[in-house]
């Protein structure tokens, strides 16, 4: 049988579940999408350029920055999470240089970034709010609850 998790371990009746922050969900749903978007690009680029003699390296480097995508929903919870999934927006529309229509896409994904983390914000913020009233309603009508 598996070793319990620390979460599993330290877990009693009654304890809350520690809140999901949609912030953090919206991020990582662009960054997977984005991943998924840079694995075909990188097939596009290497067909599109199978003469050149840097085409397997372009294709490698391509399913790299795919997986790089994918780690980064890991890492969003750091301080310095969000700052690499800005980086890798700058990677996305960079991509431009070798195929042009990603600039396009790029930058698509760039603003869908940008309102994730903004949109994300806020409902995070406003969760917080109705946690707080709920909590205080409770404490002040505690055979209601």
């Amino acid at each position: 049988m598996a070793k319990p998790t620390r979460a599993q371990r330290e877990w009693r009746p009654g304890t809350p579940k520690k809140a999901r922050s949609v912030k953090t969900t919206f991020a990582s749903t662009v960054l997977v999408l984005e991943a998924f978007v840079m694995f075909f690009a990188a097939l596009v680029i290497f067909g599109l350029r199978k003469s050149d003699p840097m085409a397997p390296v372009l294709l490698w480097v391509g399913i790299g920055l795919s997986v790089l995508m994918i780690l980064a929903c890991a890492v969003l919870r750091k301080p310095w999470g969000y700052g690499l999934g800005w980086a890798i927006q700058l990677l996305l529309i960079a991509a431009g240089f070798l195929e042009p229509m990603m600039f396009l896409i790029g930058v698509l994904f760039a603003i869908a970034w940008w309102y994730g983390l903004r949109a994300g914000g806020r409902l995070d913020v406003e969760q917080k709010q109705r946690d707080a009233e709920q909590a205080r309603w409770e404490a002040e009508h505690p055979d209601e609850a």
